[in-house]
Parts: C-alpha cells; structure tokens; sequence
C-alpha cells in the first residue's frame, strides 16, 4: 500500500527541564543525562487530542492528490483520546464530511500508529476500503503527573496524519513495504510494566528498567523482521527512526546494530516523548529530506508490551 501524504501539528508551547525542579526534584542536567530530552511540547489552552489531530489532517490534506471525500476508511490510533465513545475518527469524519468512511478506533499503546496501519492493510485486503486516513493525537500533559520522579517529564503532545492507499495514486506516492505487529503481554512486567489510569496516577511507569530492556531487544527485532521480508539487512537502511521515548534507548539500538548516531532521526530533545505518535511524526518532519528510491525504517515499542515496525521506499 502507499503513503499519498502526511501532515503533522506540533503546539508552540514548550516545557523546559528546569520546570520540574520544584515538582518532583529533578534537575535539568539529569533529565537530559538520563532521557535526552531538553524540552517537551505541550498543547495550549483550548487545544486537545481533538484539536491536534484536526489540524495535522488539514496539513496533510495540503498535498493530498484526491479529495478528502474518497476516504473510506479512518482509523484513529492513539492511548491519550479524550472521549472513547465519541472518538478522533469520528470527529474527523463530520468535521471533512467524510461521508463514506467507516470509522475505527485503535488502541496499543505506542505501536498504536503501527497497529493502526495494519489495520488498513486488513481492510484493503479484504477489498473493503481503498482509501484510508489514519490520525495519532496524543494529548500526553491531559494525564500526566509532573511529580512523577520515574515519568513525569518525559511527556510531550503532537499529532500526526497519514493518507494511505491500496494502489499508487501519483507519482510521488511512498510505497509501504512491510508492516510487523506483536502483542508482548507475555515478557518482563507486560501490562504492568506501563499503565495509563485517569483515575488513579495517569500515565505511570512503574519499572522503568524493565522497560528499557524490552524496548532495547524488540525495537531492533522489528526492524529484522520488516528488512529480512524484503530481503534486506537493517544495515542497508537509508534511515532508522526509532520510538521517541528515550535517547539512551536510541543510542542502545544504534550501538548493538554497529551503525552511525547519524542513519538515526530524533525530535525527542526538542519535544519529548509525543507516544505513539512519535516515529511516525518524525517521519513527517523530515518528509523533504527523503530522495526517491531510499528505504525507512520504523520501529516501535509500547506498554502492554507491544512492538510494531513498517518498512517504507520513498
């Protein structure tokens, strides 16, 4: 299937390190030591899970190659939804008059994007849409607590946009190769490894550690299993972009792979951990840096656990 265009929304606010001295007695230089994160994006007043999601559908629809109303299929994919009744796929299709899509929400936390695609895989597969739309809002401040020593300030919000079709619509069309979800329920602290409970402490990551390892292990076994299906090694990649959750953990994977810090893309330092929007987002901002012809590698990994990967051939 093929990417026909991306959009993305970032807020303008941005959180220093410094903000959280006070709140949960960090300070800015072991934040960056320990996440590489210098500052985190943060939705304003007014703006929202909704909002966000909006607005990085109206960027991606700036380049879109047919009329928004051809979509058949939308599917928001995100764990931060500020209603899970009324939901961003529904909201989208009112707010586009998107008449003939049917609607969906998908949850796994941050492989939700990459779950999300699989999902418009099946549909196209089944020969029941042609045309999907799939949204990431993650509204990450709406539950965080800031006095969180272990995950407070890791968390940033954005949005991004994909438009996706089951045949080549333009030339400048970027091919999906491969899509590789796994649900990892089974290994290390699982469900409870990392938890997002309104009501009771918001997103909370109780064992930190146990995440590091896992993460480390399956964002690199995503990656095999996206190039070995299309007879490559992850070496031949172009470019690696890995979850946003933590710059050690992106440092880990390039180290055990043996390939240059410069084959990897990051916005973490500038905007956090945006969830299961991340990869996909920084795919988006660095959309013009791609030349024709070159391979993409995504990973990711989330609570639950879950890891998912997709290969993409500019």
């Amino acid at each position: 299937m093929y990417i026909n265009s991306t959009g993305y929304y970032i807020p303008a606010e941005r959180v220093p390190n410094e903000h959280f001295l006070n709140l949960n007695g960090l300070t800015s230089e072991w934040i960056l030591q320990r996440t590489g994160i210098r500052t985190r994006s943060k939705a304003g007043e007014g703006e929202g899970h909704n909002s966000m999601g909006l607005a990085a559908i109206r960027d991606a629809i700036k380049t879109l190659p047919y009329d928004i109303k051809d979509v058949d299929l939308i599917v928001s994919a995100a764990y931060s939804p500020y209603d899970t009744v009324a939901t961003l796929a529904h909201i989208a299709q009112r707010e586009f008059n998107m008449e003939k899509a049917k609607a969906v929400y998908a949850s796994s936390a941050c492989s939700s994007f990459v779950n999300g695609l699989e999902i418009i895989e099946g549909y196209f597969a089944m020969n029941k849409a042609t045309k999907a739309l799939i949204v990431c809002s993650e509204h990450n401040t709406y539950y965080a607590n800031e006095t969180d020593k272990v995950c407070g300030h890791l968390w940033g919000d954005a949005a991004v946009a994909f438009f996706v079709s089951k045949e080549r619509v333009s030339d400048k069309d970027m091919t999906i190769k491969s899509i590789y979800t796994h649900g990892l329920g089974h290994i290390g602290k699982g469900p409870e490894g990392v938890r997002l409970r309104p009501h009771e402490d918001g997103i909370a990551m109780p064992d930190g550690r146990d995440v590091f390892i896992h993460a480390c292990k399956n964002l690199i076994h995503g990656l095999e299993v996206v190039t070995e299906e299309n007879g490559m090694k992850v070496a031949n990649l172009d470019y690696i972009i890995c979850h946003q959750a933590n710059m050690r953990i992106v440092a880990n994977v390039a180290h055990n792979l043996q390939m240059d810090d410069s084959k990897f893309l990051n916005n973490i330092e500038e905007l956090g951990n945006t969830g299961s929007a991340s990869s996909a987002l920084v795919f988006a901002q660095n959309i013009d840096k791609f030349k024709k012809g070159q391979k993409i590698g995504l990973s990711v990994f989330g609570g639950g656990y879950s890891v998912g990967a997709f290969l993409v051939e500019i």
